[in-house]
This record gives structure tokens, C-alpha cells and sequence, in this order.
């Protein structure tokens, strides 16, 4: 009897100090949508995943919708216990650490920010912070990106 209760103690204690697997999760395309805008992920080299303290991914299918909900207020919310925050990779779509990855502008991105990641830096590219902050600015090619998809509709409409 002492040795099943030992045994279902140590289960017990080893299941409770067992760490969150904190690791970027595969995309399920035919499910996983944007938290932000709510449209379906389709290009792993820009999308954009935080993954909370239960091991869950909350999904963005551009790193613009991770910075604009950034500045919204349930980011604190969500930020108040550690995220582990991960990029697609702009050319091999790999999973890069968000923060410690490097960004150029002028991709063609699914919603239009222009923002991708690379694990590494050169001449043109911008920190992590320095790219959130350009696009808390507006410095992003979404304005023209809008324009483009309100001039597509509207010629959808017309025929």
C-alpha cells in the first residue's frame, strides 16, 4: 500500500513541476486564424505566433496584427505572464524567436504591412523593436496595401 501511494505521490509532484512546452506550433491551415483580423493564416514566412504560459498558440497572420494588438489594451492582459513570442522566417518560413530577429521592409505580406523576419541582420534591416515601433508609427505599406484591396472590390462590384 505504501509503495502505490509513493508511486502515485511522485506522479503526482512530477506532473505538477512539469514545464509548459514553450515551442513554436505547426500552422493548421484549414483552421487557424489571425487573433487580430480574423482571417485564415496562409503564409508561414509572415505569420507571427505567441505562445502563452498553457503551451497555447494564439495565431497572427501578419506581424503588423501582432503589434496592433500590442497596443491594445488586452495586451496586458495577455503579456502579464510570459509569452514566447515567434515569426515565420520571410524566405524558409522557419520559426524564429520574434524578439532576437531582424526585419526588412518592403515584403509583400498577407495584410499588407511589409514587415519580414530574417535571422539575420544586414544593412537595410531593422530590431524587433525598432520595427514595432515603425509600425506603431505607420510606417508600413499598409495604407497602400487598403487602397489596392478597396480598388480590387470595387472592380469586382462593377462587372
Amino acid at each position: 500500500m505504501r509503495k502505490i501511494l509513493f508511486i502515485v505521490i511522485v506522479i503526482f509532484v512530477s506532473s505538477c513541476n512539469s514545464k509548459i512546452d514553450d515551442a513554436p506550433h505547426e500552422i493548421n491551415f484549414d483552421r487557424d486564424i489571425c487573433y487580430v483580423c480574423k482571417m485564415g493564416l496562409v503564409d508561414q514566412r509572415y505569420t507571427a505566433q505567441l505562445v502563452n504560459k498553457y503551451g497555447e498558440a494564439i495565431w497572427f497572420d501578419d506581424i503588423g496584427c501582432l503589434v496592433r494588438l500590442m497596443k491594445d489594451e488586452e495586451w496586458a492582459e495577455i503579456n502579464k505572464d510570459p509569452v514566447k513570442m515567434y515569426v515565420g522566417e520571410c524566405e524558409s518560413g522557419k520559426w524564429l524567436d520574434a524578439e532576437k530577429s531582424f526585419y526588412r521592409y518592403g515584403d509583400a505580406t498577407p495584410m499588407g504591412f511589409g514587415y519580414g523576419a530574417l535571422d539575420q541582420a544586414n544593412d537595410s534591416t531593422f530590431t524587433f523593436t525598432e520595427a514595432v515601433t515603425r509600425i506603431q508609427e505607420g510606417k508600413s505599406l499598409r495604407e497602400e496595401f487598403m487602397k489596392k484591396m478597396k480598388e480590387k472590390k470595387k472592380g469586382m462590384h462593377s462587372q
